[in-house]
Parts: structure tokens; C-alpha cells; sequence
């Protein structure tokens, strides 16, 4: 399928959904299985690609140092990006304070029971804890939990342990290349089920919710999507701008992941699709295997914004205000807690009621955001994936490997695709009058006779 006819399939179940879900509520809430369905099937995917695609990246163009360099700018690139998404979530929500006057009203004694459940789960207890668990016990198991940091170390060693070998390897490395187009042919063909996936994912998601849910709770999803919006137009513009690249040309070209990970409000849905989008847009595939999979983990730049607004937006609620040098160390905490955690659901709000339970502050924030977490999910989901392919075009600048001229190819094949999608409407549009025009010329003309 065409990618820009799939664009408009995607955008058509949307749409379909979005009716289905608000003027149908019964029949939308049964519509969550197609959305499964798919997601399932793009989980399929992940393990063997990320495996496949690292491994063959390393092994044929990098070795040990050159990984070390790269980790390194990649870390520092992830610390400075998730620092300004902070500062704007904590921004927006000082200015706007979006938890001042809010009705707890609509809180019941179940949400409150489940964000009490959300505050006992541990996350890692502590940096040595979290370290050790980067490191998997089996690759079977990592990549049977979709455990993205475990298999990216596994495939790291892999990938080394290939380069040291040598000539002796390279039936293997043969085999796990082979692998990687056949994993990437294989994410095409699942790819022309998104729309069913949209589809379903969106009206479960606005019968379950209701639309009446966008005006009660308008001025914290105002606040986010504002505050995704800044960042995405400041931080994230200014990073391309460095590098010489259109941040619109990025999201243009991750269109159909974007769209993805926003009607599921899984970044799973995306991983793969993107990852081949940003290979063909300029990255090199070893830059892309290593970057993109760590930054699902190290540089969720939505869900660290979302973190700051929505800890101002439960204090607000209670009427706290927290000195200068108290939000500091909130903040921080909320930033090295939200590293290296498992892929597990909820995750933003499990981390929001663990800091605010672990300095004694109410969780009644968290009951009430629980209640619109899909909605919120599906934003700051969608900036942490444009998030992290502005990422790997960032560091694969920096490693003077970004190939500018297969960026202006894609480009232009890009406008070639739109060009031809055009002609043809035009041409059905010009048959189709060109042939009412016969007919009616025929019953004139039959009439006279």
C-alpha cells in the first residue's frame, strides 16, 4: 500500500472512529479487540527487528570505541532534551495552574483504591537496582516481556562479539541481515491493518471516555497539549535547526508512526515503521538501531513533561505550594525515577503517585488524572516518539554521518508520491464529469427523439 494512501486510511478510520465511538458508544466500546489485534501484531515484530537491525548495524559499521563515543553524545543529547521538556511542563503549569478551583467531585472510592495500588508498585528502588536490570537473564525471556533496553545490551554484545570473531562470523551476520529486510518486509505487510487498528482504538477510546469528558477536564488537557505543543515548536524546531533539518520535514516523514502512536497511545505501534522511515531519511541503520530503542527508555520527553504539569496540577488541587528549593528536588526526583523503567501500563501515573506518596502529598491528582489518561497518554505519546527521531538525526549529525542527500531524496519522492496521488483524483474527477456529460448529452437526445 502507497504510504501516502495508507496516511489517508489511517486518517479515515480516525475520523470513522471518532463518529462510531461518540454517536455509537455501545458498539464503540466493543471496537478495543481490532485495536488489540494489531497492536499484538506489531509486538510480534519488535524483538526480532531491534535484534536484527542493531546487530547488523554495530557489526558493519561500528567497533568499541565508536559505540562508546556514541552512547556517550547519546546520553548527554537525552539529558538535555528531557531537562527542557521539565522546565516547560513546570513553566506551563506555574503560569497556567491548571489544578486551582478544580472539582474533586467526580472522584469515587474504586479510582481512589487503584491509585493506592499505583503507589505501592515499585518501579527500581534504587540506580544500582536499575542497572542491574538492564542486563537480561535470558534474551528469550527480555524479548518474550518486549524488555527494549535488555535486548538492545544483548545485541550490543552480540554485535561485538561478531566484529571480534571475523571472517568466521560473516555466514552468520549474512543470515541476521537477511533477517532485518525480512523483519522491515514484514512490518509493511502488518502495517496495512493500522487503519482497522485506528480505527478501533479510538472508538473504544471515546466511548469509554465520552466527549463530555473534554469539558470538564479542558484546562489540563489544554495545559498539556499547550505545553507538548511549545516544546515541540521551540526545543525540538531549534535542534533541527542546529543540524540544518525542518523539523516539519521530520514529522511530515513520520506521519503514519506519529499518527500511530497517537490514536493507540503506544509507542510500540510506532517503533518499527519509524525506525525504517528515519534509515531511508538520512540515519544510519547502526545509529538508529542503538538511538531510537535506548531513547524509549532514557528520553520520553512527553512523558517527562507530562510528569512536571501533572505533579503541579496535583498540588494545586490540595492547595500546596512548594518552595523553590522543594520543587527542585520533586523534580528531580521525578526525572531520575522516570529512567529505566519497565514498559508497564500506566506508567506515568504509577511514577506520579510513588513521588508523591514517597513525600507524603495526597494522591487525589492521580485518581482524577487516571480518568482522562488515555486522552493525555495519546499526546505526550506522540512527542516522545517525534522526540526521539529528532534524536537520532541530532546525534547522527554529530557523528558527521547524516546523509543530507538522502534526506532531499526522500523528499522529493515524497512530493513525487503527492503529485501522483493528485493527478490521479484529477484524472477520475475529469472521466467522471467527462462521462456525466455523455450520458446527459444521450437523454437530451433521446428526448428529441
Amino acid at each position: 500500500m502507497k504510504t501516502t494512501k495508507l496516511t489517508l486510511y489511517i486518517f479515515l478510520g480516525l475520523i470513522l472512529g471518532i463518529i462510531v465511538g461518540w454517536q455509537f458508544p455501545n458498539i464503540g466500546s466493543k471496537m478495543q479487540p481490532l485495536a488489540q489485534v494489531f497492536l499484538n501484531m506489531i509486538k510480534m515484530i519488535i524483538a526480532p527487528l531491534l535484534f536484527s537491525v542493531i546487530v547488523t548495524g554495530i557489526a558493519t559499521h561500528g567497533n568499541l570505541k565508536s559505540l562508546g563515543k556514541l552512547g556517550a553524545k547519546t546520553i548527554i543529547y537525552f539529558a538535555t532534551a528531557t531537562s527542557f521538556a521539565l522546565i516547560i511542563g513546570l513553566s506551563v503549569g506555574l503560569y497556567f495552574k491548571p489544578g486551582d478551583g478544580f472539582s474533586t467531585g467526580l472522584i469515587s472510592e474504586n479510582m481512589m483504591d487503584a491509585v493506592s495500588v499505583m503507589a505501592n508498585q515499585t518501579m527500581h528502588s534504587s540506580t544500582t537496582e536499575m542497572l542491574v536490570n538492564i542486563v537480561p537473564t535470558s534474551i528469550i525471556k527480555a524479548m518474550a516481556n518486549g524488555d527494549l533496553l535488555q535486548i538492545v545490551v544483548f545485541s550490543i554484545f552480540f554485535a561485538l562479539a561478531i566484529c571480534s570473531v571475523g571472517e568466521k562470523a560473516k555466514p552468520v551476520l549474512n543470515v541476521i541481515s537477511s533477517l532485518s529486510e525480512i523483519m522491515f518486509k514484514f512490518t509493511h505487510f502488518v502495517m496495512n491493518f493500522a487503519p482497522i487498528g485506528v480505527f478501533g482504538a479510538i472508538a473504544y477510546t471515546i466511548a469509554e471516555s465520552g466527549m463530555s469528558i473534554m469539558i470538564n477536564y479542558a484546562k489540563i488537557i489544554g495545559s498539556l497539549y499547550l505545553a507538548l505543543t511549545i516544546f515541540l515548536v521551540l526545543i525540538l524546531n531549534i535542534a533541527c535547526k542546529i543540524v540544518g533539518v525542518s523539523v516539519f520535514s521530520v514529522i511530515r516523514a513520520i506521519r503514519e508512526p506519529a499518527m500511530l502512536a497517537f490514536t493507540t497511545a503506544t509507542s510500540e505501534a510506532a517503533l518499527p515503521q519509524a525506525m525504517k522511515i528515519m534509515e531511508n531519511f538520512g540515519v544510519p541503520k547502526n545509529i538508529v538501531g542503538f538511538v531510537m530503542p535506548t531513547g524509549y527508555t532514557f528520553n520520553l520527553d512527553g512523558s517527562t513533561l507530562y510528569l512536571a504539569l501533572a505533579m503541579l496540577f496535583s498540588l494545586q488541587i490540595v492547595g500546596i505550594e512548594l518552595e523553590p528549593m522543594q520543587l527542585i528536588l520533586v523534580m528531580g526526583t521525578l526525572m531520575l525515577t522516570s529512567k529505566g523503567i519497565a514498559g508497564v501500563p500506566r506508567v506515568a501515573l504509577v511514577i506520579l503517585a510513588g513521588t508523591l506518596s514517597g513525600f507524603g502529598y495526597p494522591l487525589i491528582g492521580v485518581a482524577i488524572l487516571l480518568g482522562i489518561d488515555q486522552i493525555l497518554d495519546m499526546g505526550r505519546t506522540t512527542v516522545n516518539l517525534i522526540g526521539n527521531c529528532v534524536a537520532t538525526i541530532v546525534i547522527a549529525k554529530w557523528e558527521n554521518e547524516f546523509n543530507y542527500t538522502k534526506m532531499e531524496e526522500f523528499n522529493k519522492q515524497f512530493k513525487k508520491e503527492i503529485k501522483q496521488d493528485y493527478t490521479i483524483v484529477d484524472n477520475d474527477l475529469l472521466n467522471h464529469i467527462h462521462i456525466e456529460e455523455h450520458s446527459n448529452y444521450g437523454l437530451v437526445e433521446n428526448s428529441e427523439n
